[in-house]
């Protein structure tokens, strides 16, 4: 199998994390991959729990076929992005190493073509992690989130006018800001198309600023530790990566992002594209802090774009972010399913689509209470002091939910999301002050061995409880003894064996890839790649400039900056912006000022583009050779200017997470 067609994961969607998982390199292969008797009978468990006799999901998800595109394969510069191939094993039945629930969810997510949701709403499902849909106006066609990359966009695009009539496009729609609905844009139309109007572009209001800025602050973290629950480093393979749950994976390709020429601000607001009305639901900082759904009268469908799935949402991502209101989020699926009650079509962002104004009603009304279960019942055992660990282990959702389908933890689990609640409220502290100042791992590992009797007392214990398949025992044990002796390799094995059947056992499709990437990490070490923020550079341009500048005062390196004075005024020539950097207090500020006689003297004043600051942060450029370009110009000492930019880090991503 090609490393290249193992790269296809999902991201939800940091720009930095996106970026390390596009810089690309080789997986590590598998190693002592088979399934144990324990996780053999945890997932024939689940194979005699769950109704797998049902067959309506397979039903719908290839109801209206037009065209089944089974071979798909995007290259770019003489490289494969994208190919569908390596996914064909998941026509067999559920292996041992996979939870057989999660491994029908990637069957389903599978089924890969040209769909036809009722005449005149048609959708592209496969050839990317989202949906692209595509609604038939009077004389042209609205396309509703243009996937991850220009050249899945491109391809589906192209797959869909080989079936239906060729018309001009008069609207591209992004139903929230995450870059799997708004990356391919590029492929739809230009820049030039959206300024003349030829194409409008509609978006939620606030779209551009949780577009481009998401995480900017954090990115780095974001994305290291995405590369854990996107599986970056596992091979496409029935041991290792199948899918996420919500779609098999994004196109790491060629992003972009189109600027709105119509906003939405309310909900309620209606507005025609060429013939066909729209009606908006604004449901911000649900599944994305800018979103909305829609409803088309003349079809009476309802679009329910991110904020209902078929499965369980993250109330909190494992790659870090802050943990959504699940409260909320439940109101707004509440809203939905009384504002558009007559809807008998669903479709959305991601997954099959629904007919039926029952069936859809309820689904709705599941989707609503599991949140509001989710949050309901945590909120409930915390104001009796239990801890979110004991939450977790406690909550279990009544049968009518968890024996549907759609609300399954594909995506989410109920674990992490109900700890997700206890957060939202109460935070990290557990109000128990043995955690309130605990030693670090690194220096309590060593103590914790040494009580224990020994590293060989350990390793018994825990090659005791892997044989007994208590496996989450076992990886408590192995990870004191792996940070108390991170060169131990029989220790690491053992983990790195724990791990996996722990993966294999998972339902999440986030849970398995980080315990199968820890496997890898533990094993092969650290991924080789950084961050390659260039194949973000068509977004990274939308973005407004004091955010690289917040992203700076947290890459201050405090300990090199402690009486340090400088003052530096940057001013964009294209912009007309004028920014005063300054560090006081070993901290980095910066303020929008006017250029008058009045402006504080600075120690030197820096003129470039937005664009060759994008070049330096994409590293394009760096300051030395930034210095030297004609678009530039210092008044004052460049060295002042190099010695200003050198107190600033510039973070890889390259760092261990489950080793010291």
């Amino acid at each position: 199998m090609s490393s290249s067609l193992s790269k296809i994961r999902q991201v939800s969607w940091p720009l930095v994390a996106l970026a390390l998982l596009v810089s690309g390199c080789s997986p590590a292969p598998m190693s002592d991959s088979s399934a144990t008797r324990a996780t053999l009978a945890a997932n024939q468990q689940v194979q005699q729990q769950l109704p797998f006799s049902d067959t309506t999901d397979f039903e719908l998800a290839k109801r209206g076929l037009i065209a089944s595109a089974e071979q798909v394969e995007l290259t770019k510069d003489g490289r494969t992005l994208w190919a569908s191939e390596p996914f064909s094993f998941l026509s067999e039945d559920a292996p041992a190493t996979a939870n057989p629930s999660l491994w029908r969810q990637a069957q389903l997510n599978n089924i890969r073509g040209l769909f036809e949701v009722v005449p005149g709403i048609y959708q592209l499902r496969g050839f990317d992690l989202s949906n692209m849909t595509l609604i038939e106006a009077n004389n042209s066609w609205i396309v509703v989130d243009p996937l991850t990359a220009k050249e899945s966009a491109a391809a589906a695009l192209a797959f869909a006018f080989e079936h239906l009539e060729k018309k001009p496009i008069s609207a591209i729609i992004f139903t929230h800001a995450h870059i799997d609905h708004f990356g391919g844009a590029l492929a739809i139309a230009s820049k030039q198309d959206v300024v003349s109007g030829k194409v409008q572009v509609i978006a939620p209001s606030g779209f551009m600023e949780a577009a481009t800025s998401e995480n900017i602050i954090a990115g780095i973290a974001m994305g290291r530790r995405a590369q854990m629950m996107y599986g970056t480093e596992l091979p496409v393979a029935a041991d290792g990566y199948i899918g996420s749950g919500l779609g098999k994976g994004p196109v790491m390709g060629t992003f972009g992002i189109l600027s709105p020429s119509h906003s939405i601000e309310y909900t309620g607001e209606t507005i025609n594209v060429d013939g066909v009305d729209m009606v908006f639901q604004l449901t911000p900082e649900t599944e994305s802090p800018s979103e909305f759904t829609f409803y088309l009268p003349q079809y009476n469908a309802f679009c329910g774009s991110e904020l209902v799935s078929r499965n369980m949402h993250n109330i909190y991502t494992l790659r870090g972010a802050k943990a959504r209101d699940a409260l909320r989020w439940s109101g707004y699926i509440d809203e939905a399913r009384s504002l558009f009650a007559e809807a008998d079509v669903y479709f959305a962002s991601h997954h099959w689509p629904l007919w039926g104004q029952a069936p859809i009603q309820d689904f709705l009304a599941k989707q609503r209470d599991l949140y509001k279960y989710i949050h309901d019942q945590t909120v409930r055992w915390l104001n009796q002091g239990l801890s979110s660990d004991e939450i977790a282990e406690r909550l279990e959702l009544p049968a009518s939910l968890a024996n549907n389908w759609s609300t399954r933890g594909y995506h989410g689990s109920l674990r992490h999301n109900a700890k997700a609640v206890y957060q939202f409220y109460l935070g990290w502290y557990d109000a128990n002050p043995a955690n309130l100042n605990p030693l670090p791992a690194s220096q309590s590992a060593s103590r914790y061995i040494a009580l224990m009797g020994g590293k060989l007392a350990v390793l018994n214990a825990a090659q005791q409880a892997f044989d007994d398949g208590d496996y989450r025992w076992a990886a408590e044990l192995l990870n004191h003894l792996v940070f108390s002796l991170p060169e131990n390799s029989e220790a690491k094995q053992l983990l790195a064996n724990t791990y996996r059947q722990l993966g294999y056992q998972s339902e999440a499709g986030s849970w398995r890839n980080s315990y199968l990437m820890a496997a890898q990490e533990l094993l092969h070490g650290v991924p080789d790649r950084g961050v390659d923020l260039l194949a973000f550079r068509e977004v990274l341009a939308q973005t407004s400039v004091d955010k690289f500048f917040q992203s700076m005062a947290v890459r201050l390196k405090a300990e090199d900056a402690e009486g340090e004075d400088t003052k530096v005024l940057i001013s964009f020539s294209d912009l007309d912006q004028h920014y005063l950097l300054w560090i006081e207090n070993a901290v980095l500020h910066f303020k929008a000022v006017t250029l008058t006689a009045s402006t504080p003297e600075a120690d030197v004043h820096l003129t470039l583009t937005q664009p060759m600051l994008v070049d330096m942060l994409t590293g394009q450029l760096g300051i030395q050779q930034t210095l030297f370009a004609d678009e530039l110009s210092v008044d004052g000492n460049p060295l002042t200017l190099v010695s200003f930019f050198n107190l600033f880090d510039k973070p890889t991503g390259k760092f261990t997470l489950v080793t010291p």
